[in-house]
C-alpha cells in the first residue's frame, strides 16, 4: 500500500503542475447529489470542456453561506406545460415543491392557449407557501408570421420577500426575425433579509431555443444583450438563462467555443460537460450565462437539481440554478 500511496502522490503532484497555468478556475462544492461547479471562461477559449468526477478539490474555498443569506434563482422548462399537467395533481405537488426550493424561478414552455395554467400554477405555489409568490407573465412568444405555428409562454415565478419587479418584455425581434420563440425581458430589484432594497437590481433574459437552428438563435442572444445595453446603458447586470439546447446534435462544443456569447464579456456557469437532462441522453441544454460577476453579487455556486423528480411525466429537464449574495 506505500508504495501506491506514493504513485497517487506523485500523479497528484503532476497534475497540478499541468493544471495550475490554466486560465479556466474550476470550483466544485458537494451538498448531496449536487456539484456545483463555478468556470470563469477565457477569451482565446483553449480550455473548451472540464469534466467533473465528484473528486475534485477546491480551487479556492467557496464562502460558508447561510441559505438565508443568498437569493437563489433557476431555469427550468417545464415539458409542455398546459391543461393535461396541470390537472396532474401529483406531478403538480412535485413542481411545487420543486419551485418552493428556489427564490425564483425562470419557466420555459408554457402552452395553454388560455393562458389560466400559469395562473393556476402560481395558486397552487402559494397554497403551499409560507410566503406569498407571484409572478410576472410573458406574452405568447413567436410574435413573427412565420413563427406562429408553435408559441408558448414564458414566466418568472418569485417569492416576494426576495423579490420586487421592474419591468418586463418580449423581445422585439420583428426588424430581423432572430427567434422562433422570442426572448423574455425581466428586470427586479433584490431585496435584503429586512424586505428592503439592497441596492442591487438586475434583469433576466430567458430564451427557449428552438433545436433545428439552436446554434444561430444562442449566437443571437449577443444581439439581445447588446441591444438591451444600449437601451439601458445604467444597467449592467444581466442573466441569460433558459434551455439554450446547447448540446448534443444541436450544438456542439467546437460550435459554442465560436459563438459571441464566449466573449470575455460573459461568464458561464454550466460547462459543455454538464447534463441538465432527465432521460438517458447527456446533454447540457440548459444553460445559466451572466455579464461579469453581477457587481460581485455572483456568489459561484450553482446546481442541477437531479433529486426532486426522475420522471419525464414532470419534465425531461432538470432545474439548474444559481446564487446571489443578498
Amino acid at each position: 500500500m506505500g508504495s501506491l500511496d506514493g504513485y497517487l502522490q506523485a500523479l497528484s503532484l503532476v497534475a497540478i503542475v499541468i493544471l495550475a497555468p490554466m486560465t479556466i478556475h474550476l470550483i466544485v462544492h458537494k451538498e448531496e447529489n449536487t456539484v456545483f461547479v463555478f468556470v470563469n471562461s477565457d477569451d482565446d477559449g483553449d480550455e473548451k470542456e472540464i469534466q467533473p468526477t465528484g473528486n475534485e478539490t477546491n480551487a479556492r474555498d467557496l464562502p460558508d453561506l447561510n441559505r438565508s443569506e443568498v437569493a437563489r434563482i433557476a431555469t427550468f422548462n417545464i415539458k409542455t406545460f398546459g391543461k393535461t399537467k396541470m390537472s396532474n395533481l401529483e406531478v403538480i405537488d412535485i413542481l411545487v415543491d420543486t419551485v418552493l426550493q428556489y427564490d425564483m424561478v425562470s419557466v420555459q414552455e408554457i402552452r395553454d392557449i388560455d393562458q389560466n395554467v400559469p395562473y393556476q400554477f402560481l395558486d397552487a405555489i402559494n397554497n403551499q407557501s409560507n410566503n406569498t409568490w407571484d409572478m410576472k407573465l410573458s406574452e405568447r412568444s413567436g410574435q413573427q408570421e412565420d413563427d406562429t405555428s408553435y408559441q408558448e409562454q414564458y414566466a418568472f415565478y418569485y417569492n416576494t420577500t426576495v423579490f420586487s419587479p421592474i419591468n418586463d418584455s418580449l423581445y422585439n425581434d420583428s426588424e430581423f426575425d432572430l427567434f422562433q420563440k422570442e426572448p423574455y425581458i425581466g428586470s427586479f430589484e433584490m431585496l435584503n433579509a429586512s424586505g428592503n432594497n439592497s441596492g442591487f437590481n438586475f434583469t433576466l433574459i430567458t430564451i427557449h431555443t428552438k433545436p433545428a437552428i439552436a446554434m444561430e438563435e444562442i449566437n443571437a442572444l449577443h444581439t439581445v444583450v447588446q441591444d438591451y445595453q444600449q437601451q439601458n446603458p445604467d444597467e449592467p447586470d444581466i442573466v441569460i438563462l433558459g434551455d439554450y439546447n446547447a448540446g448534443c446534435s444541436y450544438a456542439s462544443p467546437e460550435e459554442l467555443w465560436q459563438s459571441p456569447m464566449r466573449n470575455s464579456s460573459y461568464t458561464w456557469l454550466v460547462p459543455d460537460s454538464a447534463d441538465t437532462t432527465v432521460s438517458s441522453t447527456y446533454c447540457a441544454y440548459d444553460r445559466i450565462v451572466t455579464t461579469g460577476d453581477l457587481s460581485g453579487r455572483l456568489v459561484g455556486t450553482w446546481g442541477i437539481d437531479s433529486s426532486s423528480f426522475s420522471s419525464s411525466n414532470v419534465s425531461d429537464h432538470y432545474p439548474v440554478w444559481f446564487d446571489l449574495y443578498r
